[in-house]
Parts: C-alpha cells; sequence; structure tokens
C-alpha cells in the first residue's frame, strides 16, 4: 500500500483540495441555515476555538517531524564518528588483521553513504543486504584477535567495532520512526471541520468566497512542509551524508 505521506506534493495539493471542498460544504450549510446575528458572537468563539486547537496540532506534528529530522542528522554524525574511531583503533591489532578490518570499513562507509543517498526505500533493499553482510565480516575480523590475544588493548577494537554496529542500528530507526497514520488522520480531520466552520460563518459576498481560497491552501502549505520534513527520501528536504562523505575522503588510501 502507497503511504501518500512518503509524497509532501501530494500533501500539499490534497489537503489544499479537500479543505476547499469543505469550506464550500460549509457555505451550502450556511445558504441552508444561516447565522442570525444574535448568534454569530458565540459563534466567532467556537470558531476562533476549533482554528486554535487547529494550530496546537499542526505545531504538536511539525515538532514530530523537526525532532526526527534532528535525529536522523545526530545518527548520521554518530555513524561517521563511529566508523572513523574504529578504523583508527584497528592500529592496535597486528597488521594482517588491522588491513582487513580497515578494507572492510571502506566498503562499509561507501554503502553507508549510498544508504542515505538512495532515492526511495526499494532502492535500499540490496545496500541494506550487502550492509548487513559486511557487518558480519567486520565482525568477524574482530573476533580472530580478541580471541589470539584477549587484552584491554584488543578490547578497545572489539568495542570500537560494537559502536558501528549499533550505530547502524539506530540510525536505522530513526529513518523508520515518521508521523504516525493516526496523528495525520486527525490533523486532517481537525482541518476539514475547521474549514466547514470558516466557509459556514462566512459572509457570502464574492470577496468572501475569493477570500475561502486561502486557509485551505496555507493549510496545505503547513501540512506540506511538515511532511516534507519528515519523510526521508522524498522532497525538498533531505539528510545529506556529509559527515560520512567528509570521512571517506579524508581516510588514507589502501
Amino acid at each position: 500500500m502507497i503511504d501518500l505521506t512518503h509524497y509532501p506534493v501530494v500533501v500539499l495539493g490534497g489537503t489544499a483540495l479537500i479543505l476547499w471542498v469543505a469550506a464550500r460544504l460549509g457555505t451550502t450549510l450556511r445558504r441552508r441555515y444561516p447565522i442570525d446575528e444574535d448568534t454569530r458572537q458565540d459563534y466567532t468563539l467556537v470558531q476562533g476555538a476549533a482554528l486554535t486547537l487547529l494550530g496546537l496540532i499542526t505545531a504538536f506534528s511539525f515538532s514530530m517531524a523537526s525532532g526526527r529530522y534532528d535525529q536522523r542528522k545526530n545518527m548520521e554524525e554518530a555513524e561517521a564518528n563511529a566508523i572513523g574511531t574504529e578504523f583508527f583503533r584497528a592500529a592496535l591489532v597486528p597488521a594482517d588483521d588491522a588491513a582487513r578490518i580497515r578494507a572492510l570499513l571502506k566498503s562499509y562507509l561507501d554503502e553507508r553513504i549510498r544508504y542515505f543517498m538512495a532515492p526511495t526505500e526499494g532502492a535500499t533493499v540490496e545496500i541494506s543486504a550487502r550492509t548487513a553482510k559486511l557487518q558480519e565480516q567486520l565482525w568477524a575480523a574482530v573476533l580472530g584477535p580478541a580471541a589470539a590475544t584477549p587484552t584491554p588493548i584488543v578490547a578497545l577494537v572489539v568495542s570500537g567495532m560494537n559502536d558501528v554496529l549499533n550505530a547502524q542500528g539506530f540510525s536505522q530507526a530513526a529513518w523508520w520512526y515518521r508521523i504516525p497514520p493516526s496523528a495525520w488522520a486527525l490533523m486532517v480531520l481537525t482541518a476539514f471541520c475547521c474549514s466547514v466552520l470558516v466557509g459556514y460563518g462566512s459572509r457570502g459576498t464574492r470577496a468572501t468566497n475569493r477570500v475561502l481560497l486561502i486557509f485551505p491552501l496555507f493549510t496545505g502549505i503547513a501540512f506540506g512542509f511538515i511532511a516534507d520534513i519528515d519523510t526521508p527520501r522524498h522532497g525538498v528536504i533531505r539528510i545529506a551524508p556529509q559527515n560520512l562523505m567528509s570521512l571517506a575522503s579524508s581516510l588514507p588510501p589502501s
């Protein structure tokens, strides 16, 4: 099943269209059940409270999305630090083992860069398979020296490799966790009701009907922006593996 929230442009356009239809529904209800001037003030209070609630829900969702975005950036930095540290710790084991560990780490680093640069989740399937295989080889490469020379110094290399593997798991989790569908449903439902209220409370003039386009458009832009931040591989705002690429360019040649 395609998750439409992965596509910010679809979220923007779809939300704006749905909310415009809701506003027109509100104007239709107004013509059938007009508001008398005695109750308009009370209606305005209810409308303002509903719009405030929508603002709070939207702000909360934006906070969730921006938090995940920051987490993905931090995890990318943590991965680069772990790989770089382990690359230099490899000097603590015998030369042959160190050369193997460093060669595997370079290949592993290339795969991590490819993962961050992949345009879609489908493109990461083969990358993830190669990454898992390299992780097995990396762990086996440090277990040999650790079994042959179980010293505190060699334990640093094992600990560093454990950090490399853990960093990948934390980074993967940060890319999976997004705003849940139930939160999106609540946002859209609240916005739909607010749009109906805006249309119902309008005066019915031509100028007012044109103004009714503003609320759906601005709300659609807000929802599209949230979706853009929340999705790692679509839209304009993405995580570039700057730290990983900087590390790859700084490592000495084999």
